[in-house]
């Protein structure tokens, strides 16, 4: 066994993860809100409030302040003292260093989600892709890149080495608002059946395929938001 990975590990129930932190009904206002930015209903040149979000999603403005601080730290809300919070606008080049680092990341926690794929895990990572596919068809972007999002951070649970998977969660939902400013919708349309193909290795323990999905599903959202010279094509 991988000595990265923790021999403890034995189901879903390992690492907390950013979307699962917060408690109803905050948990709930978290997706809608953060669907809203995928979406660019609320955009970086959106002058939002505290209020009007409370009034938007008829909630209270503490479960506003919670979910907001939850996305800051996310890096996809920008609060500062004295100023309304703006959702982030991620440059070229920070998009770039954190491709970079899900790169070096994902390819050791795919690796390791091999060594012990578990029933249940894979049944959760099915129903998202299942999820995932649902909303493209209904042309519900934010939600499919939301859970797509959701989907390399499930996976990366599976690995059973929390500090890698909390190390990707700070990664993850500032490439979902960078694929949302994209006006490209290739990675929208082809992730879901990239993850399967992924879930799909996993399931056979196959890490060497996995490695060479999860590389190839990430130089296909390098070509979406950095642009390349490669073509874009769907595993799968």
């Amino acid at each position: 066994m991988n000595s990265f990975a923790s021999p403890s590990h034995a189901g879903p129930s390992a690492a907390p993860l950013p979307f699962s932190r917060l408690r109803a009904p905050v948990e709930d206002l978290y997706p809608r809100l953060l669907d809203a930015i995928l979406e660019q209903r609320i955009n970086p040149d959106s002058r939002f409030t505290e209020d009007s979000l409370k009034e938007m999603f008829c909630v209270s403005r503490a479960d506003v302040r919670r979910v907001l601080t939850q996305l800051s730290l996310e890096q996809v809300i920008v609060l500062r003292a004295n100023h309304r919070p703006r959702v982030a606008a991620p440059d070229r080049e920070q998009t770039r260093q954190t491709l970079h680092a899900r790169r070096l990341a994902e390819s050791t926690l795919v690796r390791l989600a091999c060594q012990r794929p578990q029933a249940e895990d894979l049944k959760r990572l099915r129903g998202l892709i299942e999820r995932e596919r649902e909303a493209v068809e209904q042309d519900r972007r934010g939600a499919a890149i939301r859970l797509s999002g959701e989907f390399h951070l499930h996976l990366a649970q599976m690995a059973g080495n929390t500090p890698l998977a909390h190390f990707l969660s700070g990664l993850v939902p500032s490439t979902s608002l960078a694929i949302a400013r994209s006006s490209s919708q290739t990675h929208s349309c082809c992730a879901w059946r990239e993850h399967l193909a992924l879930v799909e290795a996993v399931e056979r323990r196959d890490a060497s395929k996995a490695g060479m999905l999860m590389n190839q599903h990430l130089d296909h959202l390098e070509q979406t938001l950095l642009g390349s010279d490669l073509e874009h094509c769907a595993v799968g």
